[in-house]
């Protein structure tokens, strides 16, 4: 981005702000109040302060102006400030010249001026003073015109001019009418221009909406106006004010208890209305964002940046503490009730900062347990990383502990903390294990079970956090106050941390029993099968010391096809339906009984059905007409047109039964003759 681009985003930011800390003024004005203390002043007499409606109006009239400054385009908006500014010095340019008249009536001295120093030198002050507002007013306008904004110069000249002190008061007011007159020409000139630049706004927005929809339109204004960063800056603003404000009052410096006390009543101080609050949520996930953004880089490096560049925007963090924030009434609250609060929650969102790092974190720390990379600064920032949020969440557990009441949201807090230690444990278990194997000159036997195993304790203890979490919700809320809100957090965390986990724990565990089960009942390869079959595991492509045989004659090491049973309950390479014993009807568990190594070379699967097998009666890859004697395609089978390879995988059970005709000519084919055209088949 150039500097220019970056120039016209910050303005872009900076210029709105004021317009929202106009919102926030407008909101913390009550009106009926000020017009109470009219009542009791002097001013009550007033016919200005007589319409009390009127002025009702201007109040929203207030919120108009500042809703239309929020959205003006950039262009508008530099335009507007400039000309404020030619106002403000055409205003400082009045008090310039009244000061310097005022200075001399009380002086009393009408003779020239270089006789009197003193004299002299306040003329002087006064004229250069009004030349650089001239000059300043003709550069903001872009105008070579001068004597435009020089009126208030009359009375430095009339001076020079020896006129009596009485008519320089006369040739004062006589500028002012005059700066004044082209003020009002100025905004009679320019009235049109807002109904103008209303009218072509509306015909665009008509035009988009119509065009792109009008969420389009949303998201356009979303990013033209680049809502979070103007909403941070203006809550970033709030809160140097108000510790501004308070070290300005204060002498002597404050302990650490007080700075904490401090930190917390001016974030509660700036939580007073719906646009700070708003303000409040996106520096929070900003804040979320840069420490996400900070451990990812500690983690990676760069390389975090190139292999993943839509991080996580910490939108979780911020739209967390906005629920909380509106359910819990926050800005309706005291200062102090409001800062004890603030407190809980933003104990809330660390707790989720923490689950987000432990998100990253954990997969890069098991894979580069799992990699054989023997850099030592990689593995001791993934170590480090982990070992702080395994401390960390246990040590703000205690420290909640320690100064809180237990209610409901302490305890979600608590639990939270708990689970991100307990899953750091597993992860770092997890990680020692993969380092003991890399250390061992051959692989740790069964190491899946263990990971298995170790997951499956951590969700354990999870799920029966979680149970304890719901029982005392649902007590509290039973014995204690009720609300809708709390029922529907209580019925939301029930159902996706209890019901929804209880679901994949059992379904996962009845997964890997029932591949247990079928590996049991699978025949075990005699060593004259291994030595007459001569081929490697297809899943594994190592040498096969020991296999199973698979009801459709296909060999594989046991502990393979158990990780494959856990995913899906097929072979993995004819696809046909591996079934346990148990699972088919009259035939019980009694172990299917080994084939014939004889008949298994000479014999396709589609001609007999083995007990267990769905088999969906195509032609074996292995006993193909086109394959070799190895097992691998030959040329002739590759170049024969009209063959796809996927053929053979992706034809359905059902699509091979209604090709019947075509498994009859294959299996009926004698010895020597050419394969009959397998693409008749594929379209069947």
């Amino acid at each position: 981005m150039a500097a220019k681009e970056k120039l016209e985003a910050v303005l872009n930011v900076a210029l709105r702000v004021p317009s929202i800390m106009l919102l926030d003024v407008l909101y913390r004005w009550d009106v009926s109040s000020f017009f109470q203390q009219i009542q009791r002043s002097s001013l009550h007499n007033n016919p200005l302060f007589q319409y009390k409606y009127l002025a009702l109006n201007m109040h929203y009239v207030g919120y108009i102006l500042s809703v239309v400054l929020l959205t003006l385009p950039r262009q508008h908006l530099v335009q507007l400030y400039l000309y404020f500014l030619t106002a403000l010095l055409l205003y400082a340019g009045h008090q310039i010249s009244r000061d310097y008249v005022r200075s001399e009536l009380e002086s009393g001295y009408e003779g020239p001026m270089y006789l009197e120093p003193l004299s002299m030198n306040r003329f002087m002050t006064a004229l250069v003073g009004q030349l650089v507002v001239c000059t300043l007013c003709s550069c903001v306008m872009k105008t070579k015109q001068i004597w435009l904004f020089s009126a208030h110069m009359l009375p430095l000249l009339a001076r020079l001019c020896l006129v009596p002190l009485e008519t320089i008061v006369i040739i004062n007011k006589f500028a002012m009418i005059f700066t004044g007159l082209e003020v009002l020409y100025f905004l009679a000139s320019n009235l049109l221009v807002p109904y103008n630049l209303a009218k072509s706004a509306y015909r665009e927005l008509v035009q988009v909406v119509e065009v792109y929809g009008l969420l389009a339109l949303g998201m356009s204004l979303w990013n033209q106006l680049v809502v979070p960063v103007l909403f941070m800056v203006f809550w970033l603003v709030l809160f140097a004010l108000q510790i501004y404000s308070y070290f300005s009052t204060r002498d002597q410096p404050a302990s650490r208890e007080r700075l904490l006390f401090l930190f917390l009543t001016s974030i509660a101080e700036c939580c007073s209305t719906p646009y700070s609050l708003l303000g409040l949520v996106f520096t929070v996930s900003f804040v979320a964002l840069g420490v996400l953004t900070l451990c990812k880089f500690y983690l990676q490096g760069y390389r975090a940046f190139m292999n993943d560049p839509a991080m996580n925007r910490g939108m979780t963090e911020g739209v967390t503490l906005l629920i909380l924030a509106v359910q819990t009434g926050l800005i309706e609250l005291q200062v102090v009730h409001r800062a004890f609060l603030l407190s809980i929650i933003l104990f809330i969102v660390v707790a989720s900062i923490l689950q987000s790092m432990l998100e990253i974190a954990d997969p890069i720390v098991l894979a580069l347990g799992a990699s054989r990379d023997k850099s030592l600064w990689k593995h001791f920032r993934a170590v480090s990383l982990c070992l702080f949020l395994l401390v960390f969440p246990a040590y703000m557990a205690y420290m909640i502990c320690q100064f809180f009441h237990m209610d409901f949201w302490l305890l979600i807090i608590i639990s939270s903390s708990i689970l991100t230690s307990l899953q750091v444990l597993g992860t770092l278990f997890i990680y020692v294990l993969f380092m003991v194997e890399e250390f061992r000159k051959e692989p740790v036997e069964n190491m899946d079970d263990v990971i298995y195993y170790v997951n499956g304790t951590y969700r354990l203890l999870e799920f029966l956090v979680a149970l304890c979490v719901v029982a005392y919700g649902v007590s509290e809320t039973i014995f204690g106050e009720w609300t809708v809100m709390g029922s529907v957090i209580i019925f939301i965390h029930s159902y996706y941390n209890v019901w929804l986990r209880a679901q994949l724990g059992w379904k996962s565990f009845l997964l890997r029993r029932d591949a247990v089960n079928k590996i049991k009942s699978l025949p075990v390869a005699t060593k004259e099968q291994l030595e007459q079959h001569n081929d490697i595991c297809a899943i594994c492509y190592q040498d096969m010391k020991t296999a199973v045989i698979t009801p459709c004659s296909h060999f594989f090491h046991a502990g393979c096809l158990k990780k494959w049973l856990y995913v899906q309950e097929t072979c993995p390479l004819c696809h046909c339906q591996l079934k346990s014993p148990s699972q088919l009807p009259g035939l019980g568990p009694e172990p299917v009984q080994q084939p014939n190594p004889s008949a298994e070379q000479n014999t396709r699967p589609g001609d007999t059905a083995e007990p267990g097998a769905e088999c969906d009666h195509r032609p074996s890859v292995k006993d193909s007409p086109s394959r070799g004697h190895d097992g691998h395609d030959s040329p002739e089978a590759s170049a024969q047109p009209g063959v796809s390879p996927s053929t053979d995988r992706d034809t359905s059970p059902c699509e091979a039964r209604q090709g019947a005709a075509c498994a009859a000519e294959l299996t009926a084919a004698p010895e020597g003759c050419p394969a009959p055209d397998l693409s008749v088949c594929g379209q069947l």
